[in-house]
């Protein structure tokens, strides 16, 4: 599994350029299904609009894209939007720019511009994230050892996703991947020994803004 980079949640932004309204919409996606939802639910809050044009790239290879100039001449829309997100290196993340028409035309060079130009600061304003391959786990102590255990999963990096009660404590964990082994040793150690670990599975994780 290799990182990657993509958007953390929703960012709209807007700005006019020659009386022409261009809001810039961008969002996290995993999968075509969750690109193609997005891109409609845009479309449809914008539905009087002029142009509704998306670009997306929806899986964490970069390979899986979609484009649409909806209406405008062919090359000034979609295209120049993917190439931003491409120059970004970003994946999983979907794009559209809406634009009511102002009654001035820009011309190809300066529909290019502003479609670009609009995903760009769109994206220089949303949260960029590391999405990191992470190990999650379950971590099994006594109770007279779950403060101290609690304790070491708050002053480490991770991230401690639930906690269940029973015959004992069990968190479940997740970790950086390149970081378990040592992470659990630790642990150990500081457990002496009294930690049952049983490995859960593997995934990317936004661990931090870039």
């Amino acid at each position: 599994m290799s990182n990657y980079l993509s958007v953390k949640g929703e960012c709209r932004t807007e700005k006019v350029i020659e009386k022409s309204r261009f809001i810039t919409t961008s969002s996290h996606v995993e999968g075509e299904e969750e690109a193609k939802a997005f891109v409609a639910r845009i479309s449809k809050k914008f539905y009087d609009a002029t142009h509704n044009c998306y670009a997306y790239i929806c899986d964490s290879t970069g390979n899986f894209l979609r484009f649409s100039d909806d209406g405008e001449p062919s090359g000034t829309a979609g295209m120049p939007m993917l190439e931003v997100l491409r120059a970004k290196k970003l994946v999983q993340v979907a794009v559209v720019v809406t634009r009511y028409f102002g009654g001035i035309k820009l011309g190809a060079g300066g529909l290019v511009r502003a479609y670009s130009g609009s995903v760009a600061e769109n994206l220089n304003q949303a949260k960029i994230v590391s999405y990191e391959e992470c190990a999650e786990g379950e971590y099994s102590v006594d109770y007279s050892l779950a403060e101290i255990a609690k304790r070491y999963f708050s002053e480490n990096d991770c991230s401690l996703i639930n906690t269940a009660y029973g015959s004992g404590v069990t968190f479940t964990v997740a970790v950086r991947a390149a970081e378990e082994a040592a992470f659990d040793g630790a642990l150990i150690n500081a457990l002496n020994g009294k930690v049952k670990i049983s490995p859960k599975r593997r995934y990317h994780f936004p661990f931090g803004l870039v």
